[in-house]
């Protein structure tokens, strides 16, 4: 049986190695990677599989509500792996923050009110960042745990909470199926 893996952010770092891993190790796995295509996107990651049948690229933005909605209505996923995120402290900071309220916050959105639309998805995996538990001084014995409060300290921080409370907050209203 196929399995259909929808992957926002494919075309980044992490998200091309995901998608490589799967493609050798799962040979009954099918992947659309979604890719904006940003700073951090670049399709020279995934130079060696471009022509792998089980994988197909669409450059697309998941704050587009109507290309995403196209996007997951005509690939059909089991599952949607997000690490589609605009990452830059800085840039959150000195150039602002909407870009990151769009994609963090808007963008997990959207792809929450498709998985919500489809009860065929199995699984809706959100990758987050450490930064939304704070900051911990170089050299510090203290850890996050899973029970550390959210206490973000820049703006890109801020949004990728607010899309992670997004993802809580419709599991445990909806019963989709987030982690």
């Amino acid at each position: 049986m196929k399995t259909r893996i929808f992957v926002d952010g494919g075309a980044g770092f992490i998200g091309s190695n995901f998608i490589r891993h799967i493609l050798l190790r799962y040979p009954k796995s099918y992947i659309l990677n979604y890719d904006k295509l940003t700073y951090s996107g670049n399709l020279d990651n995934l130079r060696e599989i471009a022509k792998n049948k089980r994988h197909k690229f669409i450059r697309g933005d998941i704050a587009d509500k109507n290309k995403l909605k196209k996007a997951f209505v005509g690939f059909g996923p089991d599952y949607i792996i997000n690490f589609a995120a605009e990452t830059h402290v800085d840039k959150s900071i000195h150039v602002g923050a909407k870009e990151f309220i769009d994609t963090n916050i808007f963008g997990v959105f959207n792809i929450l009110e498709e998985v919500k639309k489809n009860p065929k998805i199995k699984k809706y995996v959100q990758v987050s960042t450490d930064e939304v538990y704070g900051t911990l001084a170089l050299g510090s014995r203290k850890l996050f745990e899973e029970k550390t409060a959210f206490q973000p300290n820049v703006p890109y921080a801020a949004t990728k909470a607010g899309g992670d409370l997004l993802c809580r907050a419709y599991f445990k209203t909806f019963g989709l199926p987030v982690v």
